[in-house]
């Protein structure tokens, strides 16, 4: 099992100095609106990814006046203890060392202490673009299998250069397009690995969330497992290479890259369509619904984890029972706390509240006021 028995933090986000220890597997994060709860989350997922959950910058989460920060935490991993941390230098520099031996490469880490987040602006994983639901799979696949995480990171090298290559305008006045031929090459042999990944993984992933979706959204009063028909939802992965390969794609392609000084074919342009009632789910769904639907694909996130590492990822939800029905929110922590065995950490604004919601689930809980 994994656990984080210890945190420590040194200038991040709104802690000066901070120490804790979490001594259940169930620990409830208390305490007013800008105390520093979701910071406190977010510390415990660098530890598990190295970076931010909730800002694209390291230094956006420097505490204010301050030039860098510290990291510290002990992780327990099935009765082996090791020491983690992370320090962003002055300068910006990010280290990353486990058991006081420095990565050489961050991306090392990635999947030996996985994290699943659940946070109140997830919800446009549901209702946002394409690639918000992009992240949310290469994020679960990352943590999961190391040669697609390789692989996305050079497709995304590669795009990056085939992007800045279309944006020269007189690129393509030159007859010699043996460089864009080369970059072709390497996006489509990234780009297949991916796709094939993607879609093989999908499959029963899909299924998994359909059914944790009508499992959430059982609102029947009598207490029923089986939600109305209306509950119904729908997904499908949906990519250009399904029908041909991607090597022919970015050849058809090119008058539009051109036009368009982007790639506009390949795997970074994949999609999961929701529908409900085989409507669009953004524009049928209630906000409970969509919330229902949120924790659905974050569950099975957790429930995939565990099946393919052999142990349940941390799992941090932050200020997740706003606008759900009391129905919902028994079935969610049911779910979180009785059906799983992985560590949870909840953020809640009121101590008493969150107490009894998890005393009447009968599960020993910590509570931990800042």
């Amino acid at each position: 099992m994994l656990r984080i028995q210890k945190i420590a933090l040194l200038q991040f986000k709104n802690y000066s100095r901070f120490e804790a220890n979490f001594e259940q597997r169930v620990v409830g994060i208390c305490g007013a609106n800008g105390v520093g709860k979701t910071s406190l989350l977010d510390a415990i997922h660098y530890l598990g990814l190295t970076k931010s959950y909730f800002s694209r910058q390291d230094q956006l989460v420097v505490q204010s006046g301050q030039e860098g920060f510290r990291i510290e935490g002990s992780v327990e991993l099935n009765g082996l203890s090791s020491a983690v941390a992370c320090v962003v230098r002055e300068a910006g520099k990010k280290e990353f060392y486990l058991n006081g031996a420095p990565y050489e490469k961050l991306s090392t880490h990635i999947g030996k202490f996985p994290v699943v987040v659940i946070a109140p602006d997830d919800v446009l994983l549901v209702t946002g673009d394409s690639k918000e639901r992009r992240s949310f799979i290469d994020q679960l696949l990352a943590q999961v299998n190391p040669v697609y995480l390789q692989s996305l990171i050079r497709y995304n090298r590669v795009l990056l250069q085939r992007n800045a290559l279309l944006k020269q305008s007189d690129f393509f006045a030159n007859s010699e397009l043996s460089l864009l031929d080369v970059l072709d090459e390497q996006l489509s042999k990234e780009g297949h690995t991916i796709y094939e990944t993607r879609a093989e993984f999908l499959g029963p992933f899909i299924k998994l969330v359909e059914e944790n979706y009508r499992s959430i959204a059982a609102t029947t009063s009598n207490g029923a497992t089986t939600p109305p028909v209306t509950e119904s939802v729908s997904i499908e992965y949906q990519s250009q290479l399904k029908d041909r390969p991607l090597s022919e794609l970015l050849r058809q392609s090119r008058p539009a890259d051109q036009a368009a000084q982007r790639t506009t074919r390949g795997v970074h342009r994949d999609e999961l369509q929701f529908t409900l009632l085989q409507q669009p789910f953004r524009q049928m769904a209630s906000q409970g619904q969509r919330k229902s639907l949120l924790f659905a694909l974050k569950l099975a996130q957790v429930q995939v984890i565990k099946e393919i590492k052999g142990f349940s990822p941390l799992l941090l939800l932050d200020d997740v029972f706003e606008k759900l029905d009391e129905m919902r929110i028994q079935n969610l922590l049911q779910k979180v706390c009785s059906d799983t065995d992985g560590q949870l950490f909840i953020t809640d604004t009121s101590a008493e509240r969150l107490g009894l919601q998890l005393s009447a689930l009968g599960v020993p809980f910590q509570l931990v006021s800042l």
